[in-house]
């Protein structure tokens, strides 16, 4: 799940290579996205939705692998 993650986080931004994803096992997984700070709005998008998009799309997919996760983007 954390290269999923870090594949769509570096298809958003115009800085890819520094976009990094850390993944911390428990349950929930906690999956902590960090970029540059010029990519923020890009990651977040106007009114939050394009983060709220990426938690729907994280939460489907480890809902099919029996798990559960939490993306949380960090400053």
């Amino acid at each position: 799940m954390k290269d999923l993650l870090l594949y769509m986080a570096q298809n958003l931004v115009e800085h890819p290579d520094r976009v990094t994803v850390e993944e911390f096992e428990g349950d929930p997984i906690v999956l902590e996205l960090r970029v540059d700070p010029e990519d923020m709005g890009k990651v977040i998008g106007r009114g939050g939705r394009i983060a709220k998009e990426i938690r729907a799309i994280m939460k489907s997919v480890a809902q099919r692998k029996g798990v559960r996760v939490s993306v949380e983007i960090m400053d």
